[in-house]
């Protein structure tokens, strides 16, 4: 089934696209607020969500005179700041009213910039309300790509990740059976070329310094294991409906080549420009058009060299594990999942060491009873339970 938008459709809209950032004080959900704000005859901010940042929550609408707010931490709800929203904006509290934004009349276009798998129920809505989803939350496609994509209408998912974006743009025309291979670039992150002696002593504040993103801290620490470009393997698995074998992660050390597709005649189309999240970000609000950049052009002549390389899955083992996971399917990459958010924490507050990363998602998925997806339920059990003996395997290595 192709998830390639309608594009008669998306060009005959003859008012702005209105749209709800689904946490929108993180780094996707700011950097979509740019775009936004620079694309305003274009683009309408409708409605916004966030954790428990209310004072930003009621800034930004106030500026963008959003009409329907929700903050999902509860604990909030008395903050006094909040009695500063702009009049008539509706207020929700607690998760269930981040899934209601979602489904409101008045939005066209969610983007889900929330963070890990807390975003699956929001996707899911988003999708059953035919909302055309802008989806950087690849977490939630790798726990529940089995639910999602099945829901999945033509035109109606388009990915913000870069990488993903760019293997969209890679695809925009092509046939499906002509793909023979993704090429999943990879910046290698920090610590490219080290050995694990090496890795064993790298504190979260190396591993926090990537060389070339501005990424939210959990995404930069998933960078550095290179658990995200095994996140992102799977997410591109359910995305564009090929194997786990048929993607392979090749490391791009000037992060100016996005991804690539290799067709079946040998030929391969890659996507390249600056390393900027608005550019992905900005292509999902706006396809099938092209609007002006929102950062500088890149001067190729100016440009030094394009390296390549291979990423070195025995050093960084969380990509292996990510890889297995894929390969087993079901419940497997919910419980790998759940089980890297609870160590990547853990390391980011100086509770475990950065291997202890990859030992703890191993242990997890060694434990894990797996099971045919069938439901959100089922999910959130596999990942409480995953989460639970992450817990007890720290207490073992810390």
């Amino acid at each position: 089934m192709s998830i390639f938008v309608d594009t008669a459709a998306r060009m005959q809209r003859n008012r702005p696209l209105r749209v709800a950032v689904l946490g929108c004080t993180g780094s996707i959900g700011t950097q979509t607020i740019d775009v936004c704000r620079q694309h305003a005859d274009k683009v309408r901010v409708v409605a916004l969500s966030v954790y428990s940042s209310t004072q930003k929550l009621v800034e930004l609408a106030r500026e963008l005179g959003v009409g329907h707010v929700a903050v999902s931490d509860e604990s909030h709800a008395t903050d006094e700041v909040l009695q500063n929203l702009p009049q008539g904006c509706q207020l929700g509290m607690g998760p269930r009213s981040v899934v209601e934004l979602a489904t409101l009349d008045e939005v066209d276009c969610v983007v889900s910039a929330v963070v890990g798998a807390a975003g699956i129920e929001a996707g899911l809505a988003a999708l059953r309300a035919k909302k055309t989803l802008a989806y950087a939350n690849k977490e939630s496609i790798v726990v529940g790509g089995d639910l999602l994509m099945p829901l999945v209408a033509p035109g109606q998912l388009i990915p913000v990740d870069s990488e993903h974006s760019a293997i969209y743009q890679c695809l925009v025309g092509e046939r499906d059976k002509d793909v023979r291979r993704i090429w999943l670039t990879c910046s290698g992150g920090p610590f490219y070329g080290r050995t694990r002696q090496e890795l064993a002593s790298v504190t979260a504040a190396d591993a926090l310094a990537h060389p070339t993103w501005s990424m939210g801290p959990k995404i930069t620490i998933d960078s550095a294991t290179l658990m995200n470009k095994g996140l992102e393997v799977l997410e591109a698995h359910h995305l564009f409906g090929v194997s786990v074998d048929q993607i392979r992660v090749l490391v791009q050390r000037q992060s100016r080549i996005h991804s690539m597709v290799e067709f079946a005649d040998g030929s391969v189309k890659a996507q390249l420009g600056p390393s900027d999240m608005r550019i992905p970000i900005q292509y999902a609000l706006s396809y099938p058009e092209r609007w002006e950049a929102p950062c500088d052009a890149v001067d190729w002549c100016a440009e030094p060299g394009l390296s390549f390389g291979e990423a070195d899955e025995q050093t960084f083992g969380c990509l292996a594990l990510a890889r297995e996971a894929g390969r087993v399917g079901g419940t497997m990459p919910c419980a790998m999942n759940a089980a890297n958010e609870v160590a990547n924490e853990a390391f980011r507050k100086n509770r475990c060491g950065f291997l202890h990363i990859e030992r703890v998602v191993r242990a997890v998925m060694d434990k894990t009873d797996v099971q045919r997806v069938e439901s959100l339920e089922q999910l959130r059990e596999c990942d409480a339970l995953a989460r639970r003996q992450a817990r007890e395997v720290l207490l073992e290595v810390s």
